[in-house]
């Protein structure tokens, strides 16, 4: 007799989200649609939020066509806002909605798009206080009001949940500032990753260490996913420089992070705690 399919039920069981709600922020963008249709994928209802209703009207749209639009809400969210975040959280409660998962994704992450470079090119020595403000405050700050909110929330029902910081290959070493130089630009005007980058993403594992043992009696678990470069029409010369430097040669797919976020999410991984997993092709440990 085959039982193959029978054993394989049972691992996958591990997997299933159904019942499940999960909250994600910054759901409009690149990774935050990709977080999503891996919960989908799992059975869980997602909450999309982010900062503008267009962008989340785009998302739900595309998560639709392969999706259930019942499991899809969306709600404007500035994680920035602490009565923002307490309005969604009392919107979503008095619908019935309890978030068993939430997925801290937001961010402003200056990017590397076709042969322009980073777009945010200031320089450590002239970077403006309030670029720094702002983006502390979203990537970092965000994630600590939403932790306070949801997880609380999480904690005092007594049925526990999961938080998921979403920080980055660049929270275990420092930016090569190699990769984004220019040929014929002057030293201080050259393009780098900047200063925040950094901070933020390492004090989101240092905030998933503080959460994952705050609430670990209530069955709060906390943990961190630092994915590497994700391709995303960069330009060649940037993509040679950096895939140059990990170990599988190329850098990640927009989907590779699905089944790690699933993992993350779910009951299979339900001994994990506090932990920062770092998917970025090797190069941490070349």
């Amino acid at each position: 007799m085959n039982t193959q399919p029978k054993r394989m039920n049972k691992a996958y069981a591990k997997f299933d989200l159904g019942g499940r709600t999960a909250l994600i922020t910054g759901a409009a963008g690149l990774l935050g649609l990709e977080h999503a249709v891996a919960l989908l994928e799992s059975g869980a209802t997602v909450v999309l939020t982010d900062i503008g209703e267009t962008g989340l009207a785009s998302s739900r749209a595309s998560l639709s066509r392969n999706a259930d639009p019942g499991r899809i809400l969306t709600r404007v969210m500035d994680v920035s806002s602490p009565d923002g975040v307490r309005v969604v959280a009392g919107e979503l409660h008095a619908a019935g909605h309890r978030v068993d998962i939430l997925v801290n994704n937001a961010a402003i992450d200056p990017k590397v798009t076709g042969d322009q470079g980073v777009l945010e090119t200031s320089r450590l020595e002239n970077f403006p206080l309030d670029q720094w403000e702002l983006q502390v405050a979203v990537g970092l700050t965000g994630a600590f009001l939403c932790s306070q909110v949801f997880g609380s929330a999480m904690a005092s029902d007594g049925k526990g949940g999961v938080i998921l910081n979403i920080a980055s290959d660049l929270s275990v070493f420092s930016p090569d500032q190699r990769l984004y130089r220019k040929q014929g630009l002057a030293e201080d005007a050259q393009p780098v990753k900047p200063v925040t980058y950094s901070v933020i993403k390492a004090g989101l594992v240092g905030l998933t260490r503080y959460l994952a043992t705050y609430w670990a009696d209530r069955g709060v678990r906390a943990n961190a996913l630092s994915p590497g470069g994700v391709f995303n029409g960069q330009g060649e010369e940037f993509v040679q420089r950096l895939t140059s430097l990990i170990p599988l040669g190329r850098m990640a797919k927009r989907d590779e992070y699905r089944a790690a976020v699933q993992f993350l999410c779910s009951d299979a991984s339900a001994y994990l705690n506090g932990q920062n997993i770092v998917m970025d092709g090797g190069r941490s440990v070349w």
